[in-house]
């Protein structure tokens, strides 16, 4: 049913695809600034009560022995089997009120808890992303959100404010004035460089928006459409979207009863050139997507139990896989080639074609050593990337291939057109991504490495 889903490709709403170029607005959040609109492609969870941080520490894997307010802290769920459901950010915003701000997977898991795990005092209530193809209609949220990012960004953000504005601790909130309003922030950063994420009522949305971009114009401030945006992930290194591991397994059989014919779960779409028949197999835990720092058993948390008897060494790692050149051009000449094959359509500058993209990545011999998860370009580093977990073994600057598009011709899925797979050279490479490929693999995308 996943796999052949007619939702169609994973929209991120609302805000315009382009505002210049795409690789424009790439290359701002490595050379200037730029300004992301997050108000419309993420749920917002509010939770209220003495019972919210007691639902929180019952489904993190996180630890919230310190959580004070204005603070903020990924989210990390698992099922009872140790497996991620999804993830996001919690803000700490007052004494017993918490917001989560994220995908549906994590939010969905939050609100169902939250009604039936007997929290008396709790009120939780949820403002869904904004929908995907509104037509015209008109869209309002709760909070507007958005980040100033990059080199020049802590530039723009003080002149917004007027004066100096201290550089908290990284994930700490406070608040700031932007066009004689107080808003809320969070500290957060990019390359290295200290930015700010500011949210407050949607109904001022327009006006803080145009007055950042009045005070970040002498500072190269680019608004980035949602085209460019979401491929920013692939250097910062975070996965979104792992399939939530929801669809078996008796302990979440009353959740999956919950959850409505029009969920996420039951409509995403499970992408890629990885097939199995056990459901199970797309599962991952969090060592697997790089959480296994948070893992702390300093409390009972769903999945405890299941965690506690894993061993993180024998769990396969996140990486960033380097495309080769050569072998992504064939598959971008493709469309141009009316004698050869058809590849699967590589849009740019982010190529993923589900709500859940699994690729084989193999090696030499053929063998499945982990999945590629999250495909595109970055005009900054001028390569293909992706996103990965590979079997714990294998080294950085380790050659692999990575298989291109879905087996048989492809799937039914509204977002997939006929083609045929084929093979990508890759090279392992740090995440966040570096240039070990360039300064490892002189003449060429040849490896050193022998098995």
């Amino acid at each position: 049913m996943l796999r052949n889903s007619q939702i169609g490709s994973y929209i991120y709403p609302v805000v315009p695809a382009d505002f210049t170029s795409w690789i424009k607005e790439q290359r701002a959040w490595r050379e200037t600034s730029v300004l992301y609109d997050q108000s419309h492609h993420m749920d917002n969870l509010f939770l209220k009560g003495s019972d919210a941080i007691r639902l929180i520490s019952d489904t993190a894997v996180n630890s919230v022995a310190t959580f004070p307010v204005d603070k903020a802290k990924q989210y990390v769920p698992t099922t009872s089997s140790g497996h991620v459901v999804g993830d996001g950010i919690l803000f700490h915003e007052a004494e017993d009120e918490y917001v989560y701000v994220g995908r549906a997977p994590a939010s969905n898991w939050l609100l169902f808890h939250g009604e039936t795990g007997g929290y008396a005092n709790l009120d939780v209530s949820v403002d869904r992303r904004s929908p995907s193809r509104p037509y015209g209609h008109a869209v309002s949220r709760q909070y507007y959100r958005f980040q100033i990012q990059g080199p020049t960004a802590w530039q723009v953000i003080e002149r917004l404010n007027g004066g100096p504005l201290e550089q908290l601790r990284f994930f700490t909130m406070s608040t700031m004035t932007i066009d004689g309003t107080t808003v809320r922030t969070l500290r957060h950063g990019m390359a290295g460089a200290p930015g700010l994420e500011v949210w407050g009522p949607y109904a001022d949305h327009d006006r803080i928006r145009d007055a950042i971009l009045a005070a970040g114009a002498e500072f190269g401030l680019a608004m980035v459409g949602s085209r460019a945006y979401p491929s920013n992930t692939l250097e910062s290194g975070w996965i979104p979207s792992p399939l939530p591991a929801v669809y078996t397994g008796e302990a979440e059989r009353a959740y999956r009863e919950w959850l409505g014919v029009d969920s996420y779960e039951a409509t995403g779409t499970l992408a890629g050139s990885f097939v199995s028949d056990d459901i199970e197999d797309y599962y991952l835990t969090p060592w697997e997507l790089g959480y296994g720092t948070f893992v702390k058993f300093d409390h009972d948390f769903i999945g405890r139990d299941a965690l506690e008897a894993i061993d993180p060494a024998t769990q396969r790692k996140k990486v960033t896989l380097a495309w080769n050149a050569e072998d992504l051009g064939r598959i971008l000449a493709s469309p141009l080639d009316v004698h050869g094959p058809a590849y699967k359509f590589f849009d740019l500058p982010l190529a993923n074609y589900g709500s859940a993209n699994y690729d084989s990545v193999v090696d030499a011999d053929g063998t499945v050593v982990g999945f590629s998860m999250f495909t595109g370009y970055s005009a900054n580093e001028r390569r293909g990337l992706s996103l990965a977990t590979v079997d714990p073994d294998v080294p950085e600057g380790t050659e692999l291939r990575v298989v291109w598009g879905e087996p048989g011709g492809g799937t039914a899925k509204a977002s997939v057109e006929p083609h045929e797979q084929t093979e990508v050279r890759v090279v392992v490479s740090p995440v966040p991504y570096s240039t070990v490929a360039r300064q490892t693999y002189h003449g060429g995308w040849r490896t050193g490495y022998t098995a």
